[in-house]
């Protein structure tokens, strides 16, 4: 592993796209001086600016001269964005920004008995604190209200780690969780987690009724059909359910008890308790269906069978066994993670192997910026992040400039591409693997579509070939074993259930969990990949490709709306889908503008949608609300992330109005600052509609694409 040792005594460790950071006890004062001056300056931008991982690499800071033309803006944010690279080849970064991650991994350190060390905890209770609102409380993720969710679970993690009840932050805090109602209406995963702490009693929660896996697999509601990072997390709930696993109580959690309801705790009707949630949470409402399927669930709890409870409890641990072991017990994501962990901690005791192995993993999803240690949305966007910035540095041209950043670059995502079948993946409920590529590392492995499109698309166009005919037949096998009957493609898996499963959704905080749909920005991604195949290699499987494409594009259309664009659903929020949405269908064969054409109409739609909402200063705005809403929600400022997405499908277009290209581009070049880089601004990410999720690459890496492609376009003016 390679290593940078900071000023502040931090360093990060690398190695195959593995990020984890260590500390060197000799040097504290610099990085709590960071931390200090991130909480003064938080109410103008929650999110981080990465400064700490930054200062390890840009060894350099002296300022160039302010770029005076669009060609020297690109070579400056190459040659600023470069610096970050890992020694393995790709691009770490900051990918946190939920609120609800981090205290599930203290609430399990707790549990487990696996304390982290000093240092981590330290800077674990400043991330927490900086991101405390004004009002006491804390959100589902950093830009969002506070909720009875994220103030809980904050407030229990920050007694858990040794601060005192009677601090001004934790009375605030106390002071909202009472005002609206108490721990009782935290929402069900929030219940869960008090639940295993002993802070909360089991019988407050609705069943989630582990003998469900036993059931027959052709049943539309078996687990097996859901969306893979709901099935991995209602897994590990379903086996400390099952067990009523519950720490043992101490004075803490009896205090925990006395400090977080409204009434005492001996005298909480737990049963009127279990749909109880704060207004301030619910972003989805029980469905008639659901609580039917409550009261059936809660009713046998009373009259279960014992064997068959215990023949569902041993299921569900061979499943997590198995999860452990095809992700080198690094798990799908964050939350599955510390509820494997506990559930090891439950089924093998402490000192367990397999305890170890989790443990060690922890540290995988820690992230250290100058606003604390965080816990980030998955174990990284290693592949994701390092896919684009090839793309973009090669829109570019300047390839034999950035020799040893491309081929480092290519290097890793060769090295990351699945080449081992999971074992009994069909058992285990797992779609096939060989030939994709996954969203953070190889050990990871869980394949995604549009990771795999984006990095067929890389390396399709790799003159080193690094990757033969052979695996990107595979690449292209496994594209299409995941096209839907819908024509487009979801992230994991194909769709597995009925949509009307969604009614099931127990969780009041995320919605469309239930499975896994289809998505624009997936198929478009695919669409994209598939077609370039097939320009290259016209000869494999090219009638299937063709109706593959021709289905994608068909599901493309019909996502598209009214106005002319598309909802994005993994990044904020319009800008990001419609720009997916018209590279899909440029790339199908549809007409751009041109001297003399028409425009396909769903092209010359997108691109008046856009220009719609440019705003004076020249760049594009949009605010996270968009992704709640559902609707076009302005920022209160223009955004480079949503700029670059704007100008990459303008240009893409090859839409004619020139001057609002420029307007863009000059946007962009008065936000780079003198040393190349790109000031951090609002969340760009989101998954499930409503939490943001922070992506601190996106900030260079779409600039520089959009610059690189207005330099390529207009050089000769």
């Amino acid at each position: 592993m390679t290593n940078n040792l900071l000023t502040t005594g931090w360093f990060l460790l690398s190695k195959h796209g593995r990020q984890v950071w260590e500390c060197n006890k000799e040097s504290k004062a610099d990085l709590n001086e960071m931390i200090k001056t991130f909480r003064d300056e938080e109410s103008r931008n929650k999110n981080s600016s990465d400064g700490i991982y930054r200062s390890t690499k840009v060894a350099d800071e002296r300022e160039m001269d302010s770029a005076q033309t669009v060609s020297e803006a690109v070579y400056n944010a190459i040659h600023y964005y470069a610096q970050l690279q890992a020694e393995d080849g790709h691009l770490p970064g900051d990918y946190g920004g939920p609120m609800f991650l981090l205290p599930g991994l203290v609430i399990a350190s707790y549990v487990t008995e696996s304390p982290l060390p000093d240092a981590h905890q330290h800077l674990i209770a400043e991330y927490f604190l900086n991101h405390q609102r004004k009002d006491g409380g804390w959100g589902l993720h950093i830009e969002g209200v506070s909720t009875m969710f994220g103030t809980v679970l904050q407030y229990v993690a920050l007694r858990l780690l040794g601060h005192g009840a009677t601090s001004p932050e934790l009375q605030k805090a106390r002071q909202w969780i009472l005002k609206h109602g108490g721990a009782t209406a935290i929402p069900s995963w929030g219940k869960f987690y008090l639940s295993i702490l002993g802070v909360y009693s089991w019988e407050g929660c609705n069943s989630l009724f582990p003998e469900m896996w036993l059931l027959p697999k052709w049943l539309p509601f078996h687990p097996s059909r859901y969306w893979c990072h709901t099935r991995m997390v209602y897994l590990p709930m379903a086996y400390c359910y099952g067990h009523r696993v519950t720490m043992k109580e101490n004075g803490l959690i009896q205090e925990l008890r006395n400090e977080l309801f409204t009434i005492p705790y001996e005298k909480i009707n737990w049963e009127e308790s279990r749909n109880s949630c704060a207004a301030t949470d619910q972003y989805t409402t029980p469905t008639p269906l659901l609580r039917i399927l409550n009261l059936c669930t809660n009713t046998y709890e009373k009259l279960s069978l014992a064997k068959w409870r215990e023949k569902a409890l041993n299921y569900i641990l061979d499943g997590i066994n198995a999860e452990d072991e095809q992700t080198n017990f690094i798990n799908l994501g964050p939350v599955n993670q510390v509820l494997n962990s506990i559930c090891i901690y439950h089924a093998y005791g402490k000192n367990s192997d397999r305890l170890k192995k989790h443990f060690g993993r922890w540290f995988d999803y820690l992230w250290l910026a100058e606003d604390g240690m965080k816990m980030n949305g998955y174990n990284g966007s290693q592949l994701w992040d390092t896919v684009f910035a090839v793309q973009a540095v090669r829109e570019s041209g300047r390839q034999k400039e950035f020799t040893d950043f491309t081929e480092r670059a290519l290097d890793f995502i060769e090295k990351s591409q699945v080449q081992t079948e999971v074992k009994e993946h069909k058992k285990y409920h797992r779609h096939d693997s060989v030939g994709g590529w996954p969203f953070s590392t190889l050990e990871h492995g869980w394949p995604i579509t549009d990771c795999t499109a984006e990095a067929m698309k890389v390396m399709l166009e790799d003159p080193q070939k690094r990757i033969g005919d052979h695996r990107l037949k595979k690449a292209v096998d496994l594209l299409l074993s995941f096209q839907n009957n819908d024509g487009g493609w979801a992230s994991y898996e194909k769709t597995r259930g009925p949509k009307w499963l969604e009614l099931l959704n127990p969780s009041e905080i995320f919605g469309n969990i239930m499975i896994d749909y289809s998505y624009t920005e997936c198929s478009s991604a695919c669409v994209q990949a598939l077609a370039k195949y097939r320009t290259q290699f016209p000869d494999y499987r090219q009638r299937e490709i063709g109706r593959s494409i021709t289905k994608g594009v068909n599901f493309i259309r019909k996502q598209q709306r009214a106005d002319g664009s598309w909802y994005g659903s993994w990044a904020i929020c319009f800008t990001y889908g419609t720009w997916f949405g018209v590279e899909g269908l440029l790339a199908a064969g549809f007409r751009p503008y041109r001297p003399g054409e028409i425009p396909s109409p769903e092209i010359k739609a997108a691109c008046e949608f856009l220009v719609s909402k440019q705003n004076k200063d020249g760049g594009w705005g949009e605010s996270f609300k968009s992704c709640l809403q559902k609707e076009y929600i302005f920022h209160e400022e223009s955004q480079i992330v949503n700029t670059s997405w704007a100008l990459l499908t303008l240009m893409e277009a090859n839409y004619p109005g020139k001057d609002v290209v420029k307007r863009g581009t000059d946007y962009l070049l008065k936000k780079q600052m003198r040393n190349g880089d790109f000031p951090q601004q609002g969340i760009s990410g989101v998954f499930n509609h409503s939490c943001g999720i922070t992506y601190t690459a996106y900030r260079n890496v779409f600039p520089i694409w959009a610059l690189a492609r207005y330099q390529k376009m207009y050089a000769s003016e």
